[in-house]
């Protein structure tokens, strides 16, 4: 039952960021935790505040608006108090140059009675840093920028 529940919620948490609202993400973090994004780019680094963590998921809708996801798979382990979840999936977005793309990659979260400690993103990192040059390429700055971490 535990775990049928953390599946729905899961999938709503992906559907609202997909809808443009990361708001349901940011009030599900624990007073604690890890916002990781994979690689040396734009969205990569570790966040652990909700200021920094917002910050970034602005930048993500500013770089790719229209951002959405396929989920492929979800696996979760564990008990309410250390819940393991994998959410493997399939992003697709059109930048803010119109040129429709596909990157796979996974989430793996860490919840503790609800609240999420982690969040890890691994993307298909080759596919995502050919859009941010992409982007640059075609004039818009923050796709180069520093991460945003802290």
């Amino acid at each position: 039952m535990y775990h049928a529940i953390v599946r729905r919620r899961v999938v709503g948490l992906f559907a609202a960021v997909s809808n443009g609202n990361a708001l349901p993400v940011l009030e599900g973090l624990a007073p604690r935790f890890e916002h990781f994004f994979l690689g040396d780019h734009a969205l990569g680094g570790s966040r652990f505040t909700l200021e920094k963590t917002r910050l970034w998921y602005e930048r993500l809708y500013r770089l790719l608006p229209d951002i959405g996801f396929d989920l492929r798979a979800i696996r979760i382990s564990g008990p309410p108090w250390n819940t393991l979840v994998a959410v493997d999936w399939l992003e697709n977005n059109s930048g803010t140059d119109g040129v429709r793309t596909f990157t796979r990659g996974v989430h793996v979260v860490r919840l503790a009675w609800g609240r999420m400690t982690y969040i890890g993103i691994y993307p298909d990192t080759v596919g995502l840093v050919a859009t941010l040059q992409r982007l640059s390429r075609a004039g818009v700055a923050e796709a180069t920028a520093e991460k945003i971490e802290g």
